[in-house]
């Protein structure tokens, strides 16, 4: 069998994925159905925007595994019910052992919902806002390998993005968090060339249809 590229790795099914998939049947339905694959519902925008503020610090395993508590607990992160939270919700967030219990992240959660409540005002729609920010297929690399993403923590465009969040209020957005963020939503495709799943979310991409603010 031949030796696999640095980054990606053969799983017990045999299929050939990105090295950080692992092993947990959780973490590769993630990676599978999920990472790198477009999205341009502003609620799962919002949601994951908020959840890789709660990353920071910790694997995205940790949050993965908490992600229906967290749902729970943010109503589904319904930008307009997050954004009605007061000092109670938080006191009672403080207190819910299945999420991460961070004051300062919770409250930028509720923050961030008011500010998206105000940027879905004005464009019509999150989705519109943060697909601007998709890097055009000149500015990515040729070839998508493991050395090259280990000096892609952050990019031009993911500096932008994030730049433009804090302008209009929003927190725990910083360059990093902004480009999990791409990554994830699949406003990049980052996986791995050689995984199974790299021409799949390029595929996707290539049908997805860009949303444009309506206002």
């Amino acid at each position: 069998m031949a030796r696999l590229a640095e980054g990606l790795k053969r799983g017990d099914d045999g299929v050939v994925r990105c090295f950080w998939a692992g092993s947990d049947p959780l973490y590769l339905r993630y990676h599978d159905r999920e990472w790198g694959f477009p999205v341009r519902s502003d609620q799962r925008l919002f949601e994951k925007i908020c959840l890789e503020g709660f990353q920071s610090g910790l694997s995205w395993l940790t949050i993965l595994k908490k992600r229906e508590n967290f749902r729970n607990a943010f109503k589904d992160f319904d930008v307009g019910a997050v954004a009605r939270f007061r000092e109670r919700d938080v006191s009672r967030l403080l207190k819910d052992a299945g999420i991460v219990r961070h004051r300062g992240k919770i409250e930028s959660t509720i923050n961030n919902a008011r500010r998206a409540r105000a940027l879905e005002k004005e464009t019509g729609s999150l989705a519109a806002l943060f697909w601007g920010f998709e890097p055009e297929a000149r500015a990515r690399p040729k070839r998508v390998t493991w050395p090259v993403l280990k000096r892609m923590a952050k990019t031009p465009e993911s500096a932008a993005l994030s730049k433009e969040l804090k302008r209009r209020g929003w927190t725990y957005v910083g360059p990093t968090t902004a480009y999990a963020f791409m990554q994830a939503m699949g406003l990049v495709n980052d996986h791995i060339e050689g995984c199974a799943f790299r021409e799949k979310a390029e595929r996707a991409r290539l049908r997805f249809r860009r949303p444009k603010p309506t206002h």
